[in-house]
């Protein structure tokens, strides 16, 4: 097995690489004490395909593989991780419930507006209901040929400047996890209602926002997979989401390593440099 990166891999990385520091690093303090990602910013990833990285070709996405995603999470974490996990969550637990689930449809109504940049966001957690997922309350209820949620969604990331959702919400009454359903709910929706930006310690410049959802009627069409589909699709969509948090996790990593180094180098104390280490090859 050959655990080299191929040479289109390395460029696509080379490429990110040279983005992010000439396009984001500038941005960084900025973003962070204004706890945003200036619009400028967002168009030009959505310019040059950010946003489509999962998504397959025939619809508009630039469709890479796996490692090359991970790669540009990574360079992307290395120089702001609220930037990567814009990208990543979109990518990621966005794009996996419609790209497995979804029907014909919804994939040819969807991912199209994905590769563009419309933002996803994915709406699970809940007050009562963390790593507990299958403890949410939200609601989903038949109503003719829609269904009408009502609930409160907590923690979600992009919810600021999502175009749609992916909604879980079980049926009424229920407790059983082969009861929760995933939907689509695009924003705009009547009795959808975005809450304010939460103020973070860190990862500033990422959105995290509360949802309330009352009578929130969504087209049967919308429905994700099958009902009771939704747990399964939760996990399986949070599945694909460990890798963008694995690879950001190892860009913080080494821009740490970068920085205590590049600060040991200059540092002098008694005569003498704390350190003699030359530039890391990372």
């Amino acid at each position: 097995m050959d655990f080299e990166f191929s040479e289109s891999q390395l460029m696509f990385r080379d490429m990110v690489r040279g983005f992010a520091r000439q396009e984001i690093a500038p941005l960084v303090r900025e973003m962070d004490a204004a706890a945003d990602i200036p619009p400028a910013l967002i168009a030009k990833l959505q310019a040059a395909g950010f946003f489509g990285l999962s998504i397959p070709e025939e619809h508009g996405g630039l469709g890479v593989d796996t490692i090359t995603y991970a790669l540009v999470v990574e360079e992307l974490s290395r120089v702001s991780a609220a930037v990567a996990i814009l990208v990543t969550v979109h990518n990621s637990v966005g794009f996996y419930p419609l790209a497995m689930f979804g029907s014909e449809e919804v994939k040819r109504r969807f991912l199209p507006r994905m590769a563009a940049g419309e933002i996803a966001a994915f709406c699970v957690t809940e007050p009562g209901a963390g790593s507990d997922a299958s403890a949410l309350a939200t609601t989903a209820r038949r109503d003719g040929g829609d269904w009408v949620l009502d609930g409160g969604k907590v923690f979600v990331t992009n919810g600021a400047r999502a175009a749609f959702f992916v909604v879980l919400a079980r049926t009424p009454g229920t407790t059983d996890h082969r009861s929760i359903h995933a939907f689509i709910v695009e924003r705009g929706t009547p009795g959808l209602v975005v809450g304010k930006k939460e103020e973070k310690l860190g990862l500033r410049a990422s959105d995290t926002v509360a949802l309330t959802l009352a009578d929130v009627r969504v087209p049967a069409g919308h429905l994700l997979g099958r009902e009771g589909d939704g747990f399964k699709i939760a996990m399986r969509a949070l599945d694909g989401g460990r890798i963008g948090v694995a690879f950001q996790a190892l860009g913080i990593g080494y821009a740490c390593l970068e920085e205590a180094l590049k600060y040991a180098r200059a540092r002098v104390q008694f005569g003498r440099p704390n350190c003699k280490i030359g530039r890391a090859h990372v």
